[in-house]
């Protein structure tokens, strides 16, 4: 379960990152924190997903949102190949 959370938070920020740096963004640094919550039972699958992405540098918020959705809806491949019933919550802070 570690590897998997490590799979989702590692391919949604490869993805982000890369987006803000295409898009010529501001961005200094970068780091991501998952926090899951796991079924009691077996299977102990994820029930909830909480990535919050920890940015650093001149990154307009819109610029961060847009990133995250493509992400989401579209690039990371870990994010889709994972259970559409799960809880999936991200969120962001800029630090200038």
């Amino acid at each position: 379960m570690q590897l998997a959370a490590y799979g989702v938070a590692g391919c949604m920020a490869a993805d982000v990152v890369a987006i803000l740096q295409k898009g010529r963004q501001g961005l200094t640094a970068f780091r991501a924190t998952f926090t899951g919550e796991r079924a009691a039972e077996p299977p102990r699958r994820f029930l909830r997903i909480t990535l919050h992405f920890h940015i650093t540098g001149a990154v307009p918020p819109a610029a961060v949102e847009r990133a995250i959705a493509l992400s989401r809806q579209t690039y990371c491949s870990v994010w889709h190949s994972m259970r559409r019933d799960i809880d999936f919550i991200t969120t962001f802070d800029i630090h200038p």
